[in-house]
């Protein structure tokens, strides 16, 4: 199962079709827009790990849209890396002065847009080096399958690894029941939502073993947060 998901906001389908192959090489999930409006829909059903998003776009403009998702409390942590033409010393400046992390022109190796993705990825605290995800004194390995607290290793099932995964490279923010089930089971299996109760009251009975089982928060009507501030 991918680590992470990466929106790829391009018009053009050959690109488009590349990237998508690049990235399910790497082990990396993506979901596909060709313009900022279908972007937007997507964004608000799941929010991604990092977007990789095109300069010019039919529509809104991809710097346009990278403006208004900065300004959005909701949207302005997620790394952006744009991908344009435009190889101008003034349109790379532009480009991370309205808030994106890394700029690349086109053509670019699929080598180099890996390397840049898992970068931005590591400077945005979503992961340390390519398998250990450190938050507080929780370290989470996706290549030993280990979750620790101070050392010391916790024993959940595949399913609260991955609910693990998720909220620990998604912290302080809410998420809804269905946001949960579709980005961690997926969407193509169906679930019930009270399933997702049953997997954190697990969840929180393991990590009150270690006196931790305030990390993950209901937020009443809404659905759960994960956060080391209690």
């Amino acid at each position: 199962m991918p680590s992470f998901t990466i929106l790829i906001v391009e018009d053009e389908d050959a690109i488009r079709e590349m990237l998508v192959m690049v990235l399910d090489q790497s082990n990396f999930g993506s979901i596909e827009a060709t313009d900022a409006e279908e972007a937007q829909k997507l964004l608000d059903d799941k929010v991604p790990d990092l977007i990789l998003l095109d300069w010019m776009l039919p529509g809104i403009s991809g710097v346009e849209w990278a403006r208004r998702l900065k300004k959005e409390p909701v949207y302005k942590d997620i790394p952006i890396i744009l991908l344009t033409a435009r190889g101008e010393e003034e349109d790379k400046i532009r480009g991370l002065e309205i808030g994106a992390d890394d700029y690349m022109t086109k053509p670019f190796s699929p080598k180099e847009l890996i390397a840049r993705i898992r970068a931005v990825l590591r400077r945005s605290g979503k992961i340390q080096g390519q398998s250990q995800i450190i938050l507080g004194d929780l370290l989470l390995d996706t290549e030993q399958h280990r979750l620790t607290i101070s050392d010391k290793q916790l024993e959940v099932s595949p399913t609260e690894f991955r609910l693990m995964q998720f909220f620990m490279t998604h912290p302080d923010k809410v998420y809804t029941r269905t946001q949960l089930l579709d980005q961690v089971w997926g969407r193509s299996v169906y679930i019930e939502e009270r399933t997702i109760d049953v997997h954190i009251r697990r969840l929180r009975k393991i990590l009150e073993e270690h006196g931790r089982e305030d990390l993950v928060q209901t937020v009443r009507g809404f659905g759960y947060r994960f956060s080391l501030q209690g």
